[in-house]
């Protein structure tokens, strides 16, 4: 048994802004969290996800994207959302004391433009999650 507090991160389709959470929490502050990631469905891992957070220095690619499991959210201390879609449509928590958050970001999947436009979206939405759980981790949550 771990005395880490069990952070689940949701998003619709778990292939970019709850993975990119995912792997910044666990670099940033795997020693205090087990952090775990799904989605509302699976969509798989974003290329261009995983391509980002290696500029960053996070590997990601071995994640997978899963759909929520309601094991993993009966146990989480924290769920923490990362768009409107995941929040409005979140399973019931079966965790009376869970920490419930909402951190929305835009989805970068949905940029468009040239190939370096939509990467700068990535980078920007990368770079705000990475604030986020950055103040996350400060907060001592």
């Amino acid at each position: 048994m771990t005395d880490k507090s069990l952070v689940y991160f949701l998003c619709t389709g778990n292939s970019c802004r709850s993975q990119m959470a995912h792997g910044f929490l666990q670099a940033l502050g795997g020693e205090k969290y087990e952090v775990m990631s799904a989605g509302l469905e699976a969509h798989g891992l974003n290329p261009r996800a995983v391509e980002a957070m290696k500029e960053a220095g996070v590997d990601i690619r071995h994640h997978t994207s899963d759909v929520i499991d309601p094991v993993i959210l009966g146990k989480a201390e924290y769920v923490i959302t990362l768009c409107g879609h995941a929040d409005e449509n979140c399973p019931v928590i079966p965790n009376p004391n869970v920490i419930k958050m909402h951190w929305g970001f835009a989805d970068p999947a949905k940029a468009t433009g040239t190939e370096e436009e939509v990467r700068e979206q990535f980078r920007a939405v990368r770079d705000a999650i990475k604030s986020r759980v950055v103040q996350f981790v400060a907060e001592g949550k």
